[in-house]
């Protein structure tokens, strides 16, 4: 009989990764690789995150300067999604085009498949349609307390890494958080259809649009920008452009009100074009499971990354990764984007003293909960960036628990080797 069929008799991990998406997945990866038994911990059906669940399918960017940055098992496991899928990469050398066409789109039922198979190779033990409800540092062990369908029972775990995005362990835990006074605005993604959008006449259609939000049945954020936005969002078929501000992702009862503002906004949105010419027919062809979240908290670590680092690509010399993409801070009040892209050349780097906690080194945080203040944070929370921190976090905790040692005692020369070995791209 196994610890998980005894009530009250803990199960024992060595290292236990909480949330299966970008980052979480390149971590148990990376972890089992190392020997370790881990535990991975999904609140969700599937693997993949925001990739899978949230519809944000272009996981970029993995490229800078005509140069691969990143690489690894995330990398490994995209490319393999775009092979399977009949996908093809885009032209990577060529630093004319916008940054958003250099990313790599891949099918993301393929890509959920993908690694839902690659978790199971390595080894590791998925809990889906699971959560964290407790987390407590005993001064030896971790002992966590899990939610599923059958109800609470005891984890135990050598080393803890929190890829949840929100710091959602690190905060059970009681380690310390922050949050920005205003945050970047959710997204619900969805796909419309039913349309051509070169045949509309778009002068009659931003008339009919700001009578509507004159007369209150549109929202301006309903399409992510205040000013005449329709041909952007026609074009582009809805896509991420529609905007929700106000968005609490780091609580249950803020993420309820983030799902049913969605889709009173994508029906706002559909009430409002089917009564337009040329749009009688328009429909959704494809809607996210949830509302995408850009920022809610992130960790108070050993290390805070700024702006001015990340700009100014500060080679950190506890380095464990590259980032790459532009500052890219979707406005609190839902009205479009500023960015600020990053001068010829340069490639941010991501320590790992901003990857822990500050008061315990016993736990990793990878993904978009890592510590950086709002600029910096809005353009290293990507999918690519968080794949690349996951794998490092992995790869920390794995040799932590095996030498029973702190994660920041980890011998950095090690972690580099490790990291290389298994083919990340390792800032010099």
């Amino acid at each position: 009989m196994s610890p998980a069929d005894r009530p009250g008799v803990p199960e024992t991990y060595d290292v236990v990764v909480v949330g299966g998406g970008p980052a979480g997945v390149p971590a148990s990866i990376q972890a089992a690789r190392l020997g370790s038994r881990v535990l991975l911990i999904e609140k969700n059906g599937g693997l993949g995150g925001t990739t899978t669940t949230v519809g944000v399918n272009l996981p970029g960017l993995f490229h800078a300067w005509g140069e691969q940055v990143i690489a690894g098992i995330g990398w490994e496991l995209l490319a393999a999604a775009v092979e399977l899928g009949g996908d093809t990469l885009p032209d990577f050398t060529d630093d004319e085009r916008p940054h958003y066409l250099r990313q790599v789109r891949v099918n993301p039922y393929v890509y959920g498949a993908v690694l839902m198979e690659a978790v199971a190779a390595a080894g590791v033990h998925p809990a889906l349609h699971t959560m964290l409800a407790g987390a407590h540092w005993d001064g030896n062990a971790w002992q966590l307390l899990v939610c599923s369908k059958e109800g609470l029972r005891s984890v135990g775990a050598a080393r803890l890494v929190d890829c949840t995005g929100d710091a959602d362990a690190v905060g059970l835990a009681g380690l310390a958080r922050v949050r920005n006074p205003e945050l970047q605005p959710g997204t619900l993604v969805y796909r419309l259809s039913g349309y051509d959008p070169g045949s509309l006449d778009y002068d009659v259609l931003d008339g009919a649009y700001e009578s509507a939000v004159t007369a209150g049945d549109l929202v301006p954020s309903d399409f992510g920008a205040h000013d005449r936005p329709l041909r952007g969002f026609l074009r582009k078929y809805g896509d991420t452009a529609m905007h929700l501000p106000g968005v609490d992702g780091a609580t249950g009862r803020g993420r309820s009100a983030a799902e049913a503002a969605g889709r009173a906004s994508l029906l706002r949105v559909l009430r409002f074009l089917r009564r337009q010419p040329g749009l009688e027919r328009v429909t959704v062809a494809y809607c996210g499971a949830e509302v995408g979240i850009r920022e809610s908290t992130t960790i108070v670590a050993q290390r805070q990354v700024t702006a001015e680092d990340y700009l100014a690509a500060r080679r950190f010399d506890d380095a464990v990764c590259h980032s790459f993409y532009p500052i890219d801070i979707h406005r609190p009040d839902g009205d479009g984007i500023y960015k600020v892209f990053l001068d010829q050349g340069r490639v941010p780097t991501i320590p790992r003293s901003a990857m822990i906690p500050r008061d315990n080194a016993y736990a990793i945080v990878a993904g978009r909960a890592i510590a950086g203040d709002q600029a910096a944070h809005s353009a290293f929370r990507v999918q690519a960036t968080a794949m690349a921190t996951g794998q490092a976090a992995g790869a920390m905790a794995a040799l932590a628990a095996a030498r029973a040692a702190r994660v920041d005692e980890v011998d950095l020369e090690d972690l580099r080797r490790v990291l290389r070995r298994n083919g990340a791209i390792v800032p010099s």
